[in-house]
């Protein structure tokens, strides 16, 4: 009989909500879960198998017997002061007094209000929080490789190898972006260390195994198979994770995920659990991806990016019917950054980049094959524009630390009148002082901006609001909201069955396709 694990501990915070997607922190105290809605699977046509698939190994015994000297328990501590946000939203730390549900308003409620105020209020004393993660030696020097999330904020980090030796570790280098991290041990003689595998041969249905310390028991292995690959998880620009049935728990944060070879193929980072606790479905950086960022990382303590300064949207058949497009394919340009390398190239909002270097691309994968590109080269874009294909030739730039688009100049021009679209379920007016105060517009905001939208239309399905600015219309600058009608019509005509929107709301600029089945004039 299984006993349960309290799952609420600061060592292993960071598995969220019911259906939350978190990171599998267990020790990463800080580490926030992010409230996503689960990944939708691509129907894929029905395949012939190549070959009999092959049986369950008799043991995994030989292979974990091999791999475990190589993972280690990651160990951090961080000093939190009165007053800071601990980063937790799930669960108090493991030093904090759970605080019963007494009646509102009786003495007890009272006492323990005041008590916890004392304790975290701007004359308590600073404590220590500690968290747990896993990680795995690369290089017999005392190279370790773990998650971002597990070390962030630490002011100390150790490192405990299965022989239960304690190492004090620095930091090499960590990237935010795809929440890796390198660690340096010293140590007077060489490490086991494990090496990476091809994560782009690793096949749906593959054996794998996972080794960590779920819940601070070291050295747990546990085996499942590949269940997905190129899964888009919402936890950054360049998701592209291995999905597993392995189980993974929190704890098993920066932990390798490992293929019968005994080459690691991914590094665990986060779970989807309604519970906190493993359901099947966990997710791995892939190697492929990884390993540029760890050489990196090893060598200058950051990462260099490539960057081209564009925004974009994947190209779905709502859009491609509103462009006119005969497939759903390609990256859609929402954005250029005014001084970008893309705006040198004379790309426009409204390009649909279908190939990079030949290849096919969709939105999805185009900024992480950009990222993966050295600063510096030229790389050539396929380019649907207005119904033609063109090329451009981009020098990729270096990823700025914060880059910010913005949209193309558009003409000054008068706004006039209002117009009410019912079929769409909105309503857009003039951009005038009015608007501008009522709706925080900037002063030189140009396109009409959205001063209702219907409970039940298709502008609120598709998460418009008012105060969102339209600034183009089928790629066609509007800066009136008769314009905007007289597009409206133009696409009607056509008989057109959907209809493409720029919006611009404090998030930034998206295209938005509005069905045109049920509009009317």
């Amino acid at each position: 009989m299984s006993l349960p694990v309290p799952v609420s501990h600061r060592p292993f915070a960071a598995v969220g909500l019911a259906a939350a997607l978190s990171l599998i922190a267990a020790g990463a105290a800080r580490a926030e879960p992010a409230m996503v809605a689960p990944p939708q699977a691509d129907a894929a046509p029905s395949i012939r198998l190549p070959a009999p698939g092959r049986g369950t190994p008799d043991s995994f015994a030989d292979l974990a017997a091999r791999l475990l000297p190589a993972v280690v328990n990651v160990s951090t501590t961080e000093t939190v002061k009165p007053g800071d946000d601990d980063g937790d939203s799930e669960g108090d730390g493991e030093d904090a007094p759970q605080i019963p549900n007494f009646p509102e308003g009786s003495p007890f409620e009272k006492f323990f209000h005041d008590f916890m105020s004392h304790q975290n209020g701007p004359e308590a004393a600073p404590r220590k929080m500690q968290a747990l993660g896993s990680g795995f030696i690369i290089d017999a020097s005392g190279i370790v490789v773990t998650n971002n999330h597990v070390i962030r904020h630490a002011d100390q980090i150790t490192v405990t190898l299965q022989d239960n030796t304690v190492l004090k570790a620095r930091l090499l280098g960590h990237d935010d972006r795809t929440d890796l991290a390198v660690l340096k041990v010293e140590t007077p003689h060489p490490l086991p260390a494990v090496s990476f595998g091809d994560s782009d041969h690793a096949r749906v249905g593959d054996w794998v195994l996972a080794i960590g310390n779920p819940f601070g028991l070291s050295g747990t292995v546990t085996a499942g198979i590949i269940s997905s690959r190129g899964r888009n998880i919402e936890q950054g620009p360049y998701d592209d994770f291995i999905q597993t049935d392995a189980p993974i728990n929190k704890g098993n944060s920066g932990g390798p995920l490992f293929d019968m070879q005994g080459q690691v193929i991914g590094i665990n980072t986060a779970i989807y659990s309604p519970s906190g606790g493993s359901i099947g479905i966990g997710f791995s950086i892939p190697s492929a991806e990884a390993r540029g960022i760890i050489d990196q990382l090893r060598r200058t303590g950051k990462v260099s990016r490539g960057w081209i300064g564009v925004r974009i949207q994947d190209v779905t058949q709502d859009i491609a019917d509103g462009l006119g497009l005969k497939a759903a394919h390609g990256a859609l340009i929402a954005g250029v950054e005014a001084k970008g390398p893309a705006a040198a190239a004379k790309l426009q909002v409204g390009d649909v980049i279908q190939t990079l270097n030949g290849k096919d691309i969709d939105g999805r994968a185009l900024p992480r094959l950009m990222a993966d590109t050295a600063p510096g080269q030229v790389v050539k874009l396929g380019v649907w524009r207005h119904g033609q294909v063109v090329t451009a030739s981009v020098t990729v730039g270096a990823l700025p630390e914060d880059p910010k688009e913005a949209p193309a100049p558009k003409p000054e021009t008068k706004a006039q009148g209002s117009v009410q679209l019912q079929g769409l379920g909105l309503t857009v007016g003039a951009i005038d002082d009015v608007a501008r105060q009522k709706f925080n517009l900037a002063e030189g905001q140009k396109g009409v901006v959205v001063t209702s939208v219907a409970q039940d239309g298709a502008a609120a399905d598709r998460g418009l609001r008012a105060g969102d600015v339209i600034t183009q219309v089928q790629q066609a600058e509007v800066a009136t909201p008769a314009d905007l009608r007289r597009l409206v019509d133009a696409a009607r005509a056509k008989h057109r069955q959907s209809i493409l929107f720029l919006v611009q709301n404090g998030d930034g600029l998206r295209w938005v396709p509005l069905s045109l089945a049920d509009d009317a004039k």
